[in-house]
Formats: structure tokens, C-alpha cells, sequence
């Protein structure tokens, strides 16, 4: 078991993150992954409830966190191995028996919270809540936006005295994604009542009519409006880091390939010339390009047991894969894929390889036996610890315009996870891209967080 430094009282010495907890009721943590973000705010609750707070606490979390991260957290902690801590997840019997278990906290998945809300109505029961991974947030509005968020609304101010929020990213499409999540916190007294409020005083239309753009005071007025309630602290603040070795590798696309990709962006084009789009649009009429620059394509027929078909097109990044794979000299590499048809040809590929969505395959991945793990981003991003101590290489087959799913698939085995471990070792990371493609405009959003769409828009005006 793991053994901390100093065991955490409320009467002793205090890290920001607890008193900044203690202090401030209703605030949110912007902590670099890897910080002990958890273990503090379990500290803090902890001390609350000795103080004589109300309990029970609830919190949010997806559903991977909600499950095993919090509870495997207070297990390594001497100071906290008395917490009792109940998941409300699973089918509907296993959720209303978590909750006849008298415990001080319980953990919950996004994907519950219509249903918890419901359930107690009036009688909730839950004066401190705290949201895990708190960007889920970032989808409320005042008249419209997500049923979760929506449901949340109804008790965050009238039923929770506390409201806690973490993240590592806070803002990661840009500042227009802190609206929501601020809301919870202070009820719009900060940022403005509404989403309306606040765009239009921080914001402009982009060039297209569409988008928005921040304006040049935006970042330094906006950080300026929360810092009384918001704590940011970075890795890189408090430790000497090494910074990730970054190597593009790029591949170009067969003759063949290139032209019927060349076909299927002119399609894109046309249609995004002729309709005004949200960026999430924008960014769905991309996935056929992103299957073409990663060599295989889904066709619109369906197998026999109801999957969708796919076709490949070429093989040109399994061949840089397999380069990087020779260059690592025996570590094992944590490759990251976008779609079904990435993951099955890679596994194809390199016979050896896991998926590390499997409990065997991250079984034998963790212990060393396969040398390659292969993972989704929006699968392994959150709850999952320890593979720094597998490897140091991530490989990117694939890409998205998921730019928090990017980071916290990067910080599983990045700089910060290193020291922890003790590793005196840099990060390797490759990003394996289709040249000329929507692949490099991927990395230009990840680079400069543009909107999608004026991203799209610039490259058309490009093309022709």
C-alpha cells in the first residue's frame, strides 16, 4: 500500500487544494491530472464532516471514475481508509439498493443524474456534491442545453451548499466552454445570467456568421471574474518536469487513396459552402476524411450480426506504426485509434497487441506480457492509473477534434505520471498523420483551439 508523506488533518498543515475546499463553499479546482485532485478533495470532505458538516456527498463522475477511482483512492490513504464509499450505478435494483446503504459518500455516473434527481425530488438528500471531471458540465443553458445538466440546475442552488468542481481542463474547446460549468458555482453572478449574457460581452461573431470569436480582453477579464473561486494549479508550477518529446511522423497517402480522398472532400466542401453549420456538425461531416487518412472507410452495408461494413483503402500508417514499434527497441507503446475498423487492423497487424478496453487485455498490457495496448481516447482518458509504469511511448494512429480527450490520453503515461512513478524519463510522443489531409487540420485545432468550422472554412478557401 501506498504510504502518504504526511497524513492531512483539518487542524495541520493544509496543500491549496484542501483549503481552497474548506474555505470557499461553492469553487472549482483546475488541477493538473496527476495532483491528487481526488485525494485533497476526499481530505477536505473528510475534515468537513469532523467539523460537524451535514453529510451525505455525492459525486459526479464518469462512469469508469465513479466506479473504482474514488474508492481505490481512499484505499491508499492511511488517512482516509475509513471513508465508506457506495457507487450508485449499474441497472435500477442495484442503484436503489446502493442507496439504502447508509454511507458518507456515494459516487454517481453522468448518465444516472436525470434519474438520481428524480427520484429524491424534493427530498434530496445531498448538501455537497462534487462534480468529477466537472466539463460535463459546460453543456447547461438557462432555456435549453442538456437533460443532465437541466436536472442538476433544479437542486444545484436550492438544495447544495456545496458544490465542488474539478478538472484539468477547464476550457477545452476555448473559454466559451466555462459558461456552463461556472454557472454551478455562482448562478451566473460572475459570467452573466445567461449563455447570451456572456458571449455577448466576451465575444464576437466570427468571420463566417457563425462561430464565435473571443475578444482581445476576454481571457485576462474572464480569469479575472473567478479567480476568487477557481484554483488552477499546474504540474509544471511545482515540479521540473520534462516536456514531451513530440514527433509528427507523416505518411502520404497512395496515389489511388489520394484521389478518391480528394472526391470525398470536394463532397464536404460543397455541402458546408451551401448550409451555415455548428461546429458540431462540422465536425461529424468530417469522420469519413478522418477514416480515409487512417486507411480504412465504413461502407453503408451491415454485416451479419448487424455491424457496420468497412473497406481498406490503404496501409500506409499501419507501416509508420510499425516503425515506431521497431525505434521503441522492446518497450512496450500505448497507441491510441479512433474507430472499430483502426482497431482491428492494428490488432491484425501485430498479432501481440491488446485492447486495453478488456480486463485481460489490460491485465497482461500492466504486467508487461503484450507490447503494444491499444486504446480509445474517450475510453481511457479518465480512472485509469498505472500504465506509466508499463511504458513512456504513446503512439497516435488516429485523431479527433476531442481536444480533452487528447490531453488526458497523453497525461495516462505523461510527464507528471512519470515522476510520480519515479522515472527520470521523458514522454515519446508520435503523431502519426496523413499529409494534406484533415489530419494536419486536427492538429492545427489542437494547436490554436480555432473553432472547428472556421478551421474547415479556412482549408476550403485553401483548396480552391
Amino acid at each position: 500500500m501506498k504510504e502518504p508523506a504526511r497524513v492531512w488533518t483539518p487542524r495541520g498543515y493544509q496543500p491549496p487544494m484542501i483549503q481552497h475546499i474548506l474555505e470557499t463553499p461553492r469553487c472549482g479546482l483546475y488541477v493538473g491530472m496527476g495532483l491528487g485532485k481526488t485525494c485533497s478533495t476526499l481530505t477536505a470532505i473528510d475534515a468537513l464532516a469532523l467539523a460537524g458538516e451535514s453529510q451525505p456527498t455525492l459525486v459526479l463522475a464518469p462512469l469508469r471514475v465513479a466506479r473504482d477511482t474514488w474508492s481505490n483512492e481512499a484505499k491508499k490513504w492511511q488517512h482516509l481508509q475509513h471513508l465508506d464509499i457506495v457507487p450508485i450505478i449499474g441497472s435500477l435494483p442495484e442503484r436503489l439498493a446502493a442507496l439504502r446503504y447508509d454511507a458518507p459518500i456515494y459516487t454517481c455516473n453522468y448518465e444516472n443524474l436525470v434519474w438520481l434527481v428524480e427520484h429524491f425530488g424534493e427530498s434530496w438528500p445531498f448538501r455537497t456534491v462534487v462534480a468529477d471531471e466537472s466539463t460535463r458540465l459546460k453543456s447547461y443553458r438557462s432555456r435549453q442545453g442538456g437533460k443532465r445538466t437541466a436536472a442538476l440546475a433544479k437542486v444545484a442552488h436550492t438544495k447544495v451548499k456545496r458544490f465542488i468542481q474539478l478538472t484539468g481542463t477547464p476550457a477545452p474547446n476555448g473559454l466559451a466552454d466555462l459558461w456552463g460549468s461556472v454557472w454551478f458555482l455562482d448562478a451566473g453572478q460572475r459570467l452573466g445570467r445567461s449563455y447570451r449574457a456572456f458571449s455577448q460581452r466576451w465575444f464576437s461573431k466570427s468571420f463566417d456568421g457563425f462561430g464565435m470569436t473571443p475578444q482581445a480582453h476576454a481571457q485576462e477579464q474572464i480569469q479575472k471574474a473567478i479567480s476568487d473561486i477557481c484554483l488552477s494549479i499546474e504540474a509544471k508550477d511545482w515540479f521540473d518536469l520534462k516536456a514531451p518529446i513530440v514527433n509528427n511522423i507523416y505518411v502520404d497517402l497512395p496515389v489511388k487513396a489520394r484521389k478518391l480522398y480528394r472526391d470525398m472532400e470536394k463532397e464536404m466542401f460543397a455541402e458546408i459552402e451551401g448550409h451555415g453549420i455548428e461546429a458540431f456538425n462540422a465536425a461529424a461531416r468530417t469522420q469519413k476524411l478522418l477514416q480515409f487518412a487512417n486507411g480504412a472507410a465504413y461502407t453503408d452495408e451491415a454485416g451479419t450480426s448487424g455491424e457496420r461494413k468497412w473497406a481498406e483503402i490503404h496501409d500506409v500508417k499501419l507501416q509508420a506504426l510499425e516503425s515506431i514499434v521497431e525505434e521503441a527497441n522492446g518497450m512496450p507503446v500505448l497507441v491510441g485509434y479512433q474507430f472499430k475498423s483502426d482497431l482491428a487492423r492494428i490488432m491484425r497487424a501485430f498479432p501481440k497487441a491488446v485492447n486495453l478496453s478488456t480486463e485481460s487485455g489490460m491485465k497482461a498490457f500492466r504486467a508487461g506480457k503484450s507490447p503494444m495496448g491499444l486504446a480509445h481516447p474517450a475510453s481511457l482518458g479518465h480512472g485509469v492509473d498505472g500504465l506509466q509504469d508499463v511504458t513512456n511511448i504513446l503512439a497516435l494512429f488516429g485523431h479527433d477534434w476531442n481536444l480533452e480527450n487528447y490531453l488526458q490520453l497523453i497525461e495516462r503515461i505523461g510527464p507528471t505520471r512519470q515522476l510520480q512513478s519515479g522515472f527520470d524519463r521523458p514522454m515519446f510522443l508520435y503523431h502519426i498523420l496523413a499529409r494534406d489531409t484533415i489530419d494536419e487540420l486536427v492538429m492545427e485545432r489542437r494547436e490554436g483551439k480555432k473553432e472547428v468550422q472556421q478551421i474547415l472554412l479556412e482549408a476550403m478557401k485553401r483548396r480552391k
